[in-house]
């Protein structure tokens, strides 16, 4: 089984600080979040 990469689904580099990992992971809960977004069925 392949592993997942989940810098990559953040959306961040290998490198990326512990503050940029925060706010991918903030931004990409928001996107997602069915309270925020009812219409998106994604969320």
């Amino acid at each position: 089984m392949a592993k997942k990469d989940y810098y990559a689904i953040l959306g961040v580099k290998r490198g990326a600080s512990d503050k940029e990992i925060r706010q991918a992971y903030r931004r990409l809960a928001r996107k997602y979040q069915p309270d925020v977004n009812a219409g998106d069925k994604a969320a």
